[in-house]
């Protein structure tokens, strides 16, 4: 029999997670605000600069199977380690940039490939197996540090490059993150309490053999398998997955891409529009741990649901404020976005968790990722192209709002909630998917 996980042990692994998002995610992030001094110094057309950052992004969905593999055979220390020395590399080496190619290789190629490990992906594929009762609040805790990370670190990037220059605040952010991304991640050598001989926060019905089943298992037969990824992929279930992550990413990024140029074409003034967009990520904090607690309690399928939502709720407001540009319509508009949009990332590792839970759950996360960021991608690119060609982004905004649709409706038939009950639903009937 093993023992229960001590409960601080699963928390240490959340602030662990929340201080490595906290400083990785926003490493890419940070990009935006090089952006401006290195067309200014090289005077590089903007298609040709911005192209290094999408290059990374698609270099992310490429790793992610292969991320996967190595977090199911050599677990989240060799994962969090590769990515910090991938994106302190991609820093440190980013201010020898003088041709494109360079910025390619360092911000593009090692930043972009290293984040993967550090971000969303990373955490999905190992933090939900520390938790069963909590494990919308612990994901969406760690996930918060994202935006605490923006608030710390950008503003202080920003200061360093008006100081020191971009070259000297790169530089900077690759120090910080190797200080504290090694050491830190040391602590973490195991994917699951079970490698340690322990059960996972909230696991209450230990089995002396096989797979553990516990009290919120609603399907024995389906949580029974030993599930691999080509045994996964052989299921609608995965498949719905990969649909409702791609059309949920195709959503956020389109608006995340081009809200700010949308507002300052209908009107407002730049410094507004630049605030619009850091507040989606402040509020955003306290939306991902309220929906992830939620999720806890009502289910994965509904807080998703919210978090579509939120998008659609965006766009409307979005679509409404180049009639009438009204502060009102544009307060209400961060807070649908980040409040309720944002809050799918609380659920974004939970809901796969609850299906394929198992030995081998990094690499089918690994591969739902390939649809999450193509999606992520494809979103971006046609509002930008649909604009072109119809001078107007109103055609993309009901495009990116039927997306979000698509999505909640795909996490519906995924149907989570028929293989393993939320905490909240634990004396539901069992139900035969």
């Amino acid at each position: 029999m093993t023992r229960r996980l001590p409960f601080f042990y699963g928390w240490i692994v959340v602030a662990v997670a929340f201080v490595t998002m906290a400083i990785g995610v926003n490493a890419r992030t940070a990009f935006s605000l090089l952006f401006p001094p290195i067309l200014d110094e090289f005077g590089w057309e903007r298609g040709v600069t911005a192209g290094a950052f999408s290059f990374g992004f698609l270099v992310s969905a490429f790793l992610g199977p292969l991320l996967g593999r190595l977090m199911d055979r050599r677990g989240p220390r060799w994962v969090m380690v590769l990515g910090v020395v991938l994106v302190g590399a991609g820093l440190g080496l980013a201010p020898l940039t003088r041709e494109p190619w360079h910025l390619y290789g360092s911000l593009g190629l090692l930043v972009g490939g290293g984040t993967v490990c550090l971000g969303y992906t990373g955490h999905a594929m190992f933090l939900p197996n520390w938790f069963v009762r909590r494990r919308g609040l612990a994901v969406s805790i760690a996930f918060a540090g994202v935006g605490v990370g923006s608030i710390v670190l950008l503003p202080w990037m920003q200061a360093l490059i008006d100081a020191h220059g971009w070259r000297w605040a790169c530089g900077a952010l690759a120090c910080l993150l190797l200080a504290v991304g090694i050491p830190l991640n040391l602590l973490l050598p195991y994917r699951r309490p079970e490698d340690l001989g322990l059960r996972a926060d909230g696991d209450d019905a230990p089995t002396a053999n096989g797979p553990v089943l516990t009290d919120n298992v609603v399907d024995h037969a389906w949580a029974a398998v030993d599930w691999t990824l080509a045994r996964a992929m052989r299921t609608a279930r995965f498949w719905w997955l990969a649909l409702g992550f791609a059309a949920g990413m195709h959503s956020w990024y389109a608006v995340q891409v081009h809200q700010t140029k949308y507002l300052l074409e209908i009107g407002f003034a730049p410094a507004t529009a630049a605030w619009a967009l850091g507040l989606v990520s402040f509020v955003g904090i306290g939306g991902q741990i309220v929906l992830g607690h939620a999720s806890d309690r009502i289910g994965r399928e509904w807080v998703w649901t919210l978090g579509c939502l939120g998008f659609v709720l965006c766009y409307v407001l979005l679509l409404a404020m180049e009639r009438f540009p009204s502060p009102t319509l544009l307060y209400l508009m961060v807070a649908g976005q980040g409040v309720l949009g944002y809050g799918l990332t609380s659920v974004f590792a939970a809901v796969p968790a609850e299906i394929f839970q198992g030995r081998h759950f990094g690499a089918i996360v690994g591969m739902l990722t390939v649809a999450s960021l193509l999606g992520g991608a494809l979103g971006p690119w046609m509002a930008g192209a649909l604009h072109d060609r119809m001078g107007s982004y109103e055609l993309a905004f009901w495009l990116a709002m039927a997306s979000s649709a698509v999505s909640a409706g795909a996490i519906w038939l995924a149907a989570p909630r028929r293989v393993r009950a939320v905490a909240g639903r634990t004396n539901a009937q069992p139900t035969r998917s």
